[in-house]
């Protein structure tokens, strides 16, 4: 299935000192024109997507806009799915709004934002009244609870377990704002960290195979498909399908790869799996090696 996160704006409301989709220095303010983002979204369902997740900044600054979209996605039959830091759900009455808008542009579903570090900005209880509102609205919900899995994360974890929400941990990714964040040494089990990859399409209709660090793979620009104002974007995803490196991400996995590469089992499994990525394709020399081996040796490097 081909789903892509849609980059409407990269504007939002609040600065997470984690946040993946922004630079430390905030000049975050890019925005589609509305009527290009329709043209997309039309060139989108005829390149037979059938997936598309509003992300990036604070989607839901831009409440009609976004509504026109969903409306448009709709008419098409593209599953859909915002993704929200609940600033507009203040109280019950302002969540009911809200989600009655989106459903009524034929929103699939809601994807909430909790973490210890958008909760210095967004009070807690916002998160409440958005999941209460879709639960008795009958709305597909999640929370993605974004963590570095260290005990200061304890009290938010149980804060949602105590009200029954469902939620998903999601690892902060150490790129954009989270770059400047100390690691704390990991250790695990040797994985595979094979990666799904969900392209993603920012505010100036650049096209990244990866949506969550790729576009700040600054030194290779390993992850950039191209430009969807230049190429058609069916062939900008095409080309995300039938590279050989991505294939190998994808089904291989990061840990494989680095093996190939070279390097240590015992330092593979002390990396998280981003970080090993853009150490193997942020590199120019690495990845010039392994593009020249990606349909011979590394191809032939599985069990």
């Amino acid at each position: 299935m081909r789903k892509i996160a849609f980059g409407y704006s990269t504007r939002c409301n609040v600065q997470c000192e984690h946040c993946v989709a922004a630079e430390s220095d905030h000049r975050n303010n890019g925005k589609m024109d509305l009527l290009q983002a329709k043209e997309i979204l039309v060139e989108l369902a005829h390149a037979h997507v059938q997936g598309i997740s509003f992300t990036a900044g604070e989607p839901l600054i831009y409440l009609d806009d976004i509504c026109e979209l969903l409306a448009l996605c709709n008419t098409y039959g593209i599953y859909t799915r915002v993704v929200t830091n609940s600033f507009w759900a203040k109280n019950p009455e302002s969540a009911q709004r809200y989600v009655s808008r989106l459903m009524a542009s034929g929103l699939s579903q809601l994807r909430l934002s909790y973490s210890r570090w958008h909760q210095k900005n967004i009070k807690r209880e916002n998160v409440i009244n958005a999941v209460e509102c879709c639960v008795e609205n009958g709305l597909d919900y999640f929370v993605s609870f974004v963590t570095d899995f260290s005990e200061e994360d304890d009290q938010d974890e149980e804060y949602l377990r105590q009200h029954k929400v469902m939620f998903f941990p999601e690892p902060v990714i150490f790129s954009g704002r989270a770059e400047s964040f100390e690691r704390a040494p990991i250790r695990t089990d040797y994985q595979e960290n094979c990666c799904s990859m969900n392209p993603y399409l920012a505010p100036n209709f650049d096209v990244y195979a990866c949506c969550d660090a790729g576009s700040h793979f600054t030194k290779t620009n390993f992850f950039h498909l191209g430009n969807a104002k230049q190429s058609r974007v069916g062939a900008l995803l095409l080309k995300s399908e039938t590279n050989t490196l991505y294939k190998h991400i994808r089904t291989l996995g990061i840990s494989g790869i680095a093996s190939f590469a070279g390097f240590r089992s015992k330092d593979i499994i002390t990396h998280r799996k981003c970080e090993l990525c853009k150490k193997l394709f942020n590199d120019p020399d690495m990845l010039r090696v392994l593009e020249n081996e990606a349909s011979s040796g590394l191809a032939a490097w599985h069990r």
